[in-house]
């Protein structure tokens, strides 16, 4: 997105949300905390302005985000549709993501709005901010909020932090800007506890976290020529160890950062007998978005995913062998 269509955009959403008092804000399925943080940010913000505000997630706030100011504003989709003028979806890259549920309590929204950074989105909404340059949906949530100068409360500034860092990988990964250490910046000088916070976002896991590490370690593999890391959870180790979705949050890296390792991948058994893929990449020539489009998945170039039909001896190979060929192709070029 152009900067002129970044501005036009950012006028768009300032003249329905100008126009419009009651809103719905949702983010995808399993959220992540630029999900969470997210809906959050955009939330309070309207609130301060004196908005009508439901902030709603099909699998409500995982128990890794409960510390956030606010976070008990978000709920599970109710059984009945929502009277709401305007559907905010955040960080969710296809409209299905949202859930079934949350799509039915958004059914009654007369206009959609659609705020996201991952590169496979459709542009699914009436309006849409999209921007794969940006790290987090977090930093286009405040670059917005910046722009139009809407308010940023105490849980607005938390929640723009958590969101941004947990999907830069703490400030790491290469999609962080200059701009994104202005936004971090800026929130420590409006009172943002960084210490406090950064303990709370990464120093507070509960123990079967450990056990499941032990467990995927227990299943990890090197390809002969060390370039490509996988392992699995099976749901019977979810079963065993009693796991909630988020406890495998942000272990990939934990194979990704090996060593000469340049595509790391995670294999997960769901519930519904699907395969969940998550793939991450520290090699700008091997795009694991484009692998992860070809099985109807979607994301960034250097972190994407999958989920597709299992069982799971069906779908690691097949996952593995286009890695393999996105791999090959790139050693040859």
């Amino acid at each position: 997105m152009e900067d002129k269509d970044f501005s036009q955009v950012i006028e768009d959403i300032g003249a329905v949300i100008s126009a419009h008092h009651s809103f719905l804000l949702m983010s995808h399925v399993r959220p992540d905390g630029d999900a969470i943080g997210s809906q959050i940010a955009l939330g309070f913000s309207l609130m301060a302005m004196g908005k009508e505000v439901y902030l709603v997630n099909e699998d409500g706030v995982p128990e890794s985000l409960e510390f956030l100011k606010g976070s008990e504003k978000v709920t599970l989709p109710p059984k009945e549709a929502i009277e709401v003028d305007v559907a905010i979806a955040l960080d969710t890259a296809t409209k299905p993501r949202l859930g079934d549920k949350s799509l039915h309590a958004a059914s009654k929204a007369k206009v959609w709005l659609n705020i996201d950074h991952h590169i496979s989105n459709p542009a699914y909404g009436d309006v849409n901010l999209i921007n794969a340059r940006k790290p987090a949906t977090g930093q286009i949530v405040y670059e917005l909020l910046i722009a139009l100068g809407y308010p940023i409360p105490d849980e607005t500034r938390d929640a723009i932090y958590v969101a941004v860092s947990t999907d830069t990988g703490s400030f790491q990964y290469a999609s962080t800007t200059a701009e994104t250490y202005v936004l971090g910046a800026d929130l420590i000088r409006r009172g943002l506890n960084v210490g406090k916070i950064n303990a709370d976002t990464y120093d507070n896991h509960p123990y079967r976290r450990l056990e499941l590490m032990r467990a995927l370690l227990n299943t990890l593999q090197i390809s002969e020529d060390g370039q490509l890391a996988y392992w699995e959870l099976l749901d019977k180790t979810r079963m065993d160890l009693d796991l909630q979705p988020d406890d495998s949050e942000g272990l990939i890296d934990m194979i990704r950062s090996v060593k000469g390792v340049r595509v790391a991948v995670f294999f997960e058994e769901l519930p519904d007998g699907k395969i969940r893929v998550s793939m991450r990449s520290k090699d700008s020539g091997v795009n694991v978005c484009d692998v992860a489009m070809t099985f109807g998945g979607g994301g960034h170039a250097l972190a994407a995913g999958i989920r597709m039909a299992g069982p799971l001896v069906d779908a690691k190979p097949r996952v593995l062998s286009a890695l393999r060929s996105a791999l090959a192709s790139q050693n040859n070029f």
